[in-house]
């Protein structure tokens, strides 16, 4: 029973020496970069949204990063939705853990999930999405350096192309996708920058007001001082 207890609370410590180890790339900030966002939506439908769904999110929120509602509905809804209802599949989850092993997770969050001591969560879907390299030995021909032996097929491969592992435990690429690998990784920052987005789309607005609150504080406390001087001038 004291071994036992002792694994249990030496756990979080062995996590947290593993995960010590995992160099995370920075991700590009796309806060309010319309066109970045739009572009990171368009990859999210036709790439993500088959196996994940953002259940949480709804089409209509994309006319906050400058779509049109004619645009979405055109242009992002491939299965006829309205514009108004959740980013959901029709993949049951069920059938998910049968086919991949485990139901592919519900993206909205995401980003914000993965945030860590580590990195942030946008850090880690930009490595993570960069990271996959050929695998004969998983079911799916792939694997990750983020986060071994993942269950996830790596979607984007005719875009980034087949990468392997090399010497020293670094990723080469030896068959070029149809996008450079500068093309690649601005396409991946752009995806990020979406799931990032879903995970808070008022983030924008709530940095604009805070700093909004804070000048009608520093106003506030300027003509408090004032008031105070004048009232305590004659008191000694």
């Amino acid at each position: 029973m004291k071994k036992l207890l002792l694994v249990l609370l030496s756990a979080p410590l062995l996590a947290f020496a593993s995960g010590a180890e995992l160099h995370l790339d920075k991700a590009p900030d796309h806060s309010g970069d319309y066109a970045a966002l739009q572009t990171g939506a368009k990859i999210f439908v036709n790439y993500c949204l088959n196996c994940h769904s953002a259940s949480y999110m709804r089409y209509n929120r994309l006319q906050d990063i400058g779509l049109s509602e004619a645009q979405i509905r055109d242009n992002l809804m491939l299965a006829g939705n309205k514009v108004g209802d959740l980013m959901t599949i029709a993949m049951q989850r069920a059938d998910a853990k049968v086919w991949f092993g485990a139901a592919p997770p519900d993206l909205t969050l995401i980003a914000r999930a993965r945030s860590s001591e580590f990195g942030s969560g946008a850090d880690w879907l930009y490595t993570y999405l960069r990271s996959f390299y050929r695998d004969d030995q998983r079911p799916t021909g792939w694997n990750n350096v983020v986060f071994e032996n993942v269950g996830m097929p790596h979607v984007l491969w005719e875009l980034q192309g087949d990468q392997a592992m090399g010497q020293e435990h670094k990723l080469e690429l030896v068959r070029p996708g149809k996008l450079s690998p500068a093309e690649y990784d601005e396409m991946v920052g752009d995806l990020v920058g979406y799931l990032s987005y879903m995970g808070e789309p008022v983030s924008e607005f709530r940095k604009h007001l805070g700093v909004v609150v804070l000048i009608a504080l520093t106003v506030i406390f300027v003509f408090a001082y004032a008031l105070k001087r004048e009232y305590w001038k004659d008191v000694h």
